[in-house]
């Protein structure tokens, strides 16, 4: 494959070469994205069941690599080992749901003449590129290309450039048991995600990533009638109301802002804690992230970790606080210590927009309507989390919040088959659930009428 660049990843618990891959060039983009354009009529002919057995056999295969996925995703992201197993597992069941909704996914029949039969009918838009991060790649992954397959679409995969190794692997385990061109794969950094936003090849460009890339996508969707699905940064706050239990409250924040070292799409980012629990409060998150030290891996590379500080640098800067953390581990690796501060500012960057980073900055406000105006106040939309035993401020903040998921009194969680639409800088449309099949999927109405009868 003729190339210009190369992508070079290194072990961010040790420095060291892990990944050498070469960046598709345009060449190889447009052959990629018409391969799969061929692929797709014969692949959309084939019946629901058949496909949906293909992705299923798929889900197998990914079980069974299980450890070496893990190990490619530890060395290329450093996430903890029993995270990357877990993310590989949740990809593996995404795979099994979306191959039982496949062939049950459906139209709808309309009340016409009785002369006529009248039909909604779901049909495959194409060829779908779909671009994926390096936070959980293979349960991201699993979910946009396991429902783009079901639906009879085919798929441009162009893994994050941070973890190209584990993102290559996962799709070629899917692809084994696919016909030729119905999975392609491309190495590549952001210019090979623009190179398939912009080919009049692509039907859609499904992307989970920043909301930088995410808007430059959308434009170029815009520009050629293509559909852009995106899931895109947050800046996802929590709040801490009068009368809840500090400890609990405090435990619930150091899960939502350190879990997977705080790189997790919907991360606790800010955290307004209404005055009268703020002192006890913000002593038992400080002592929570202490504890936290020992639980998280390095973030995922130098550049990562460096716009972490720069953010907790401008809070100090600001008038901000350190209560713990707030430096650059030493040695080898990428390490950033779980981070509390205190005294932050809607003015502070740390406040204003995504860290992605083991930081929880809070802010001591009067009261939980102030808390809750202060959490609406922002251009993204992701999601929120309310910490209340008021259930008069629960119902309020559910309704009010403008996000596309609400949590209250649980960080994270949630029941099998919800789905949410992002909002705001955040992304639109449905990226998981039983509604991803609407989104991959247009509907044509069909309006049969019996020929020769009178009055038809």
């Amino acid at each position: 494959m003729a190339t210009t660049t190369e992508l070079h990843v290194l072990d961010p618990r040790t420095g060291s070469t892990v990944s050498r891959l070469p960046v598709a060039e345009a060449a190889d983009c447009e052959a990629a994205a018409q391969r799969a354009r061929r692929a797709a009529a014969e692949w959309a002919r084939v019946p629901a069941v058949e496909r949906a057995a293909a992705v299923r056999a798929g889900a197998e295969s990914v079980r069974a690599a299980a450890d070496e996925l893990a190990d490619l995703n530890e060395s290329e992201t450093g996430k903890l080992r029993a995270d990357s197993l877990g993310g590989v597992g949740a990809g593996a069941d995404t795979l099994s749901q979306y191959a039982e909704l496949g062939p049950v996914h459906r139209g709808r029949s309309l009340q016409g003449a009785w002369t006529a039969t009248d039909l909604m009918v779901p049909q495959p838009r194409g060829v779908v590129a779909v671009l994926t991060p390096w936070n959980d790649p293979v349960a991201v992954a699993a979910g946009l290309i396991g429902a783009a397959l079901v639906t009879g679409n085919t798929v441009v995969h162009k893994p994050s450039e941070r973890c190209p190794r584990t993102g290559r692997r996962f799709a070629e385990l899917l692809a084994q048991h696919l016909p030729d061109g119905v999975l392609e794969i491309l190495d590549g950094d952001a210019s090979v995600g623009s190179r398939l936003a912009s080919s009049p090849q692509v039907d859609v460009v499904a992307q989970v990533g920043s909301s930088a890339a995410g808007r430059a996508i959308a434009f170029a969707c815009a520009a050629r009638g293509a559909k852009a699905l995106l899931e895109n940064g947050g800046n996802d706050p929590l709040i801490v109301d009068d009368g809840v239990d500090p400890r609990w409250a405090a435990s619930q924040a150091a899960l939502g802002a350190f879990a997977n070292a705080g790189q997790i799409c919907v991360s606790v980012e800010r955290i307004y804690v209404v005055e009268t629990v703020a002192e006890n409060f913000l002593a038992q998150l400080t002592e929570k992230a202490r504890s936290w030290a020992d639980r998280i891996g390095p973030v995922v590379d130098a550049r990562h970790r460096d716009g972490i500080h720069d953010q907790v640098s401008d809070a100090v800067r600001g008038g901000a606080s350190v209560l713990t953390g707030g430096e650059p581990v030493p040695g080898a690796g990428t390490f950033y210590p779980p981070t509390v501060l205190d005294g932050c500012t809607e003015t502070m960057t740390v406040m204003r927009e995504e860290t992605f980073g083991p930081v929880a900055p809070v802010q001591v406000v009067r009261s939980f309507e102030d808390a809750l105006a202060r959490a609406c106040d922002d251009r993204y939309g992701l999601a929120a989390t309310v910490l209340t035993e008021n259930m008069e401020h629960a119902q309020h903040a559910w309704r009010t919040l403008p996000v596309g998921t609400v949590k209250i009194n649980s960080v994270f969680g949630g029941a099998p088959g919800g789905a949410a639409q992002p909002r705001g800088a955040s992304g639109s449309g449905f990226g998981y659930g039983p509604e991803l099949l609407d989104e991959l999927t247009t509907t044509k109405v069909v309006h049969w009428s019996s020929p020769g009868i009178v009055g038809q």
